[in-house]
Parts: C-alpha cells; sequence; structure tokens
C-alpha cells in the first residue's frame, strides 16, 4: 500500500502579482487561460485547503487522513507523539511577476497575542530572471523610530535590504524578519502550517478598484523584530543540510547516480524536483513534481536511478526533535 511516493493535486491560487512560468517552466497545466496564478499549494493540511492523493488502490485519500490515521506507516514513528492536530508544514511554488507587499510573519507569542500563526519559513530559488530581487531584513541602523517615519512617508523600501538571487540560492526567513519577493522569481516555500501575513508596505500602489491596498501596520510594527540581524542568500550545498530549524531540515541534492534518499525508511520525508528527471520509487518524476515519500517505502525504492543531466533536487523534514 505504502511503496510509491505520495503525489498530491496542486492547489492552484489565483494573484494579481502572478504569473504562467508554472506551466512554461515546470510543465504545468494551469487551470485557466490568461490567468495569474502566483501560488500552488503542494502539500497542505488546512481547514479550507486540502491536498490529496490517489493511491495505488484507488483510495483518495486527504493529508489530513494521512496524519492522523496513518502516521506511522507515512510519517514514522519518530512523529507518532508529535502534538500537532493537523500536519505542520506548508509546501508551496510561488511565481511573482509583479514584486510582493514587504510583509512580516508573527512570532510566536506575539501570533497568539494578535489572533494569527506563527510562521518561519525558506525561500528556494528555482528560477530567475536577470537583476531580479529579494528584499529581506532591516538596513544596518534603521530603528523603530525611522521605520515609523518610513512608513509615514512612503519609503519603506528605503529602509529593506535587497538581494540578488540566482537559481539555487536559498534564503532562510525566520518569524518577525521583514521581507518580500521581487519581481521574477520563482521560489518553492517551505513554512510552518500557517496563512498569516502582515503588510507594511506595498509600494505606493493602486488596486484595479482605484484604492490602495490593505495594509496591517499596528499589527506589522508588533511583528517586526528591530533586532534581527538582516539575512544572506545561502548558495547551492549539494548533500548538506542548508537549512536547519526547529520546524523543518532541507537538503539541496543533485545529480548523483546510484544516490539514495538522505533519510531511510521509517523516516518522514518530502521531496520536489527543481529542474530534470530522475527514477525513484520504480517511476519517472520529471521538474515540477513534488511528494511524500512514506515511511513505509522499502530502503531499495529509495536509490535514485536514471538521473538526468543537470538534475536538482529538495528534500525537506520535520526534525525528529520538534515537539
Amino acid at each position: 500500500m505504502w511503496n510509491d511516493l505520495l503525489v498530491f493535486e496542486p492547489i492552484y491560487q489565483q494573484r494579481p502579482w502572478g504569473g504562467r512560468r508554472m506551466q512554461s517552466l515546470l510543465g504545468r497545466e494551469l487551470p485557466a487561460d490568461q490567468e495569474r496564478y502566483g501560488e500552488s499549494w503542494e502539500i497542505c493540511d488546512r481547514e479550507k485547503e486540502q491536498s490529496y492523493t490517489r493511491l495505488a488502490d484507488g483510495q483518495l485519500l486527504s493529508l489530513h487522513e494521512l496524519w492522523t490515521s496513518h502516521r506511522e506507516e507515512v510519517f514514522g514513528t519518530s512523529l507518532l507523539d508529535h502534538p500537532a492536530r493537523r500536519f505542520p508544514l506548508l509546501l508551496k511554488i510561488l511565481d511573482a511577476s509583479e514584486v510582493l507587499s514587504i510583509q512580516v510573519h508573527p512570532p510566536q507569542g506575539i501570533a497568539e497575542t494578535l489572533g494569527g500563526e506563527p510562521k518561519t519559513e525558506m525561500w528556494h530559488v528555482a528560477a530567475a530572471s536577470p537583476g531580479a530581487k529579494i528584499y529581506a531584513g532591516l538596513r544596518p541602523g534603521v530603528q523603530r523610530d525611522d521605520f515609523e517615519q518610513a512608513i509615514h512617508e512612503g519609503t519603506v523600501a528605503e529602509c529593506v535590504q535587497e538581494l540578488t538571487p540566482t537559481a539555487g540560492d536559498t534564503l532562510f526567513i525566520p518569524s518577525g524578519l521583514i521581507h518580500a519577493i521581487g519581481a521574477g522569481l520563482v521560489i518553492y516555500e517551505l513554512q510552518q502550517n500557517s496563512d498569516t501575513t502582515y503588510r507594511v508596505f506595498d509600494w505606493n500602489r493602486i488596486m484595479p478598484d482605484g484604492q490602495p491596498r490593505e495594509l496591517h501596520i499596528a499589527e506589522s510594527m508588533q511583528s517586526i523584530d528591530f533586532s534581527m540581524t538582516a539575512p544572506a542568500l545561502l548558495p547551492a550545498q549539494e548533500d548538506q543540510a542548508t537549512i536547519q530549524c526547529e520546524n523543518f531540515e532541507v537538503w539541496q541534492r543533485a545529480e548523483l547516480p546510484g544516490s539514495q534518499l538522505r533519510e531511510g525508511q521509517g523516516r518522514n520525508l518530502m521531496i520536489a524536483i527543481i529542474s530534470g528527471a530522475l527514477e525513484l520509487g520504480g517511476k519517472s518524476w520529471t521538474a515540477g513534481t513534488t511528494a511524500l515519500v512514506p515511511a513505509a517505502l522499502s530502503q531499495e525504492r529509495r536509490q535514485a536511478l536514471r538521473i538526468e543531466p543537470g538534475t536538482r533536487w529538495l528534500e525537506m523534514r520535520i526534525p525528529d526533535a520538534m515537539r
């Protein structure tokens, strides 16, 4: 029953800043022509957005059912006593044809006060147009008073560090860090299972209805950690843990014929194929594939075979120590 990778039906989200590169870059069949799709929720267990997979025997199961009723077989014994009511991570693909708002996600204590959910995340850059930017962290010397004045003057962007990413770069974004995705980027985002975002600045844009977009100034000011050091982009480091935090661990992998998945039988694991193609679990998988690797999948079927040149993928998991 658990001899195959578990692939879920993507949940596409239309966004005014989105595009259609998930179709051209990853071979996706987007639901409607000419519409802008900014997000694809790939592995998601939320009350109103739920991932579904069909097993080899024809059963259609939700991610929530896998987490609550098949945890040992799919996620391993080390997570049997995990307290989360829902699968605690959310994997997305983002396509930004325009710059997103400058925003922040609340840390745990602040989220509880504001009635939201905490959210730490990481971004892996799958594609970057020339000159594309990521905005992350305050510039050196920017204090709370400076930032409040910039909000009043509409110059918040001048307070935020600019980074120029290339494909393969990764960025860790803890809750409390101010950030924005620039135009021209396709990004894989792994995050805590949260949908709480506070927008502090939207580039002084006017929406089609003639009004500026709603902002969350008070909530943002409570959530921004003004003592946090601005982050740096992490270049590709194949077969090394790129990100390790209390919420998730991420490795970047590259073409190594005969490679075994990092986690063996009995362990929880997600994969995302960024480019190329490989054979895994008895099937061939191409760029754009995201999947859960069942903990019960045999060690033999965890070997990556027939790897095309240029193939790159991510392996992601919940740390055993996360409680």
